[in-house]
Order: C-alpha cells, then sequence, then structure tokens
C-alpha cells in the first residue's frame, strides 16, 4: 500500500506562519499566512498525526504480511479510513526488489535494479567476468593514483551495498571496495567496474524462500588471516539458514589483530554465535520454537 501525501495529513496545533510562495499576489510584501496543516520541512510535521500515523510519517510505501486474510482486510479498511491510501495488490516491486511467487515458494531479485546499475557504469557493452574480484589479491588504501572526482565510485559502491539485499554472493567483494570511499584510486574504481561486470552475466540471481521450510537454525561461519593489508587484521564471513532459505549474512574486518589463523576462527565463531542467540530470542518471540 501507498500513502499519499503524507506529512500533509495532520493538523498543527502551534501559531505558525510563512511567507507567501513567490508569484502569489499580495498587496504587501509584509503579508503572510496562517498554516492549518503542516508541510514537509516543518519539525512539527512528524508530531502532527497521532497513533499509527507515526509509523508512516518517514516511510509512505507499506508491506502488510500475514496468514489471516480477514485481518489484513480489516486493517487495510482502517488505514483507508484514516489516511488517502492506495492499494498497489499483491506485492512485486518494492523499492527496487522484485518479488516473485512461485508454486513452491518466493524468489527474490534486482533484475531491473542490476540493469539500470550496468548502464548507469556505462558497461553495456563490457564482456561479463566470472568472479566479481581477482582470485587471491589483496588491494591498498593508497595504491596508484587518486581519482580526480570519486563521485562515480561513491555512487557505485553505494548502489552495489543495496543490491547486497539479495545478492550476498557479493559482500566480501562490496565489503572491500567500500574500505576505500574516503581516498578512492583509478585501481578501485576498476575494481568496482569489475563487480558490476560480474553482475552483467548473472543479472537475474537471487534468494529463494521455498515453502513449508522448517524452522531448523544452522549457521556456516568462516574467516581469511590478516588478508588487510593496511591493519593485518582478518576479516569474519557468517550466514545463516532456516532450512534451505538463506536469511542473514555478514562480512565485516575484526576488530584487532589475530596472532594465528586458529585465532582469527575462533573470533568468527563467537560473532556467528552472538547473532545466532539473537536469531533465537527472535523466532521464540514470534512463535516458533
Amino acid at each position: 500500500m501507498d500513502v499519499k501525501n503524507t506529512f500533509l495529513h495532520g493538523y498543527l496545533h502551534e501559531e505558525i506562519y510563512m511567507k507567501l510562495p513567490s508569484g502569489m499576489p499580495t498587496s504587501s510584501s509584509s503579508n503572510v499566512c496562517r498554516l492549518r496543516r503542516s508541510l514537509y520541512g516543518l519539525k512539527q510535521a512528524p508530531r502532527s498525526t497521532t497513533g499509527i500515523a507515526l509509523l508512516l510519517v518517514y516511510v509512505d510505501d507499506i508491506i502488510i504480511i500475514g496468514t489471516d486474510c480477514s485481518l489484513i482486510m480489516k486493517f487495510q479498511q482502517f488505514l483507508h479510513a484514516t489516511f488517502h491510501m492506495k492499494d498497489l495488490g499483491q506485492l512485486t516491486y518494492f523499492l527496487g526488489l522484485e518479488v516473485h511467487h512461485w508454486a513452491n515458494g518466493i524468489f527474490l531479485n534486482q533484475h531491473k535494479y542490476v540493469q539500470d546499475l550496468i548502464a548507469f557504469a556505462g558497461l553495456e557493452d563490457f564482456s561479463s567476468v566470472d568472479t566479481p574480484m581477482e582470485l587471491n589479491v589483496k588491494y591498498r588504501k593508497d595504491e596508484r593514483n587518486l581519482l580526480d572526482d570519486p563521485t562515480l565510485y561513491h555512487s557505485l559502491v553505494g548502489s552495489l551495498i543495496y543490491l547486497t539485499t539479495t545478492r550476498p554472493d557479493i559482500s566480501y567483494a562490496i565489503h572491500q571496495v567500500s574500505q576505500f570511499m574516503s581516498n578512492p584510486r583509478h585501481f578501485h574504481l576498476a575494481i568496482v567496474c569489475c563487480i558490476v561486470r560480474y553482475l552483467r552475466g548473472s543479472p537475474t540471481r537471487g534468494l529463494f524462500f521455498p515453502r513449508g521450510s522448517s524452522f531448523q537454525l544452522s549457521a556456516y561461519s568462516d574467516a581469511d588471516w590478516t588478508g588487510c593489508p593496511d591493519t593485518h587484521c582478518s576479516t569474519t564471513g557468517w550466514c545463516m539458514f532456516l532450512d534451505d532459505a538463506l536469511i542473514s549474512w555478514k562480512c565485516k574486518k575484526q576488530d584487532r589483530v589475530s596472532k594465528s589463523s586458529t585465532e582469527a576462527e575462533y573470533r568468527a565463531m563467537s560473532t556467528t554465535c552472538f547473532e545466532i542467540i539473537w536469531l533465537h530470542g527472535l523466532l521464540k518471540e514470534i512463535g516458533f520454537s
């Protein structure tokens, strides 16, 4: 569902005046108008609505998920009665996320988002590559010449970070290039372009969530040893599955230097256990043993 003009629904409880917008006829330059309802930009706008409106103030696109269709319909009717709403029907597209409903489950990907990203990078005519990064190559912060304008680098890396929502296969590569955001080099931009070319060869890849899965929680962890040539810190990677469905993953540099590969692995396992405990508590809270 989509909320129309969220900030314009709340009545103001204070006297607020504003100058007339340019172009409006007025008899005096000192004329002002009093606001009855909130406007975008007012600090009072998020507080000018009550109850559930506080949930809608910053996000005007809503996904309603549940197993009780009658309860969902009642909730939709309540929203319609409270706000100007538009019902967009069954979820198929949300903020670049494509949702495909299959008989045996739900498939998520960002196909259009990938195609737009390839076009933005200007790599439509380049061939695809088999891996997002070169194997067994370590990248340094001060490698070769600085970019004259890092805007493209920042935009591409930011877009790729959002793409990891459905593409865990590029998480490690994105982790690497994100470390060079402050002073990117030409060589670092070439790595980012390599990631985009990798996506060109697999634009429809995504995540599949099968129906009828059990709620058996499984976790996997791994770590390199002194993988960062600048800090000599190791990198932790872990992923969580509910049965066959991948639900959580992370790639992060460890905060201290490990004296051995065994120590690096134990640090990765410890971080993974934190996530296991949190997910276990979350599943228990929403009713799954």
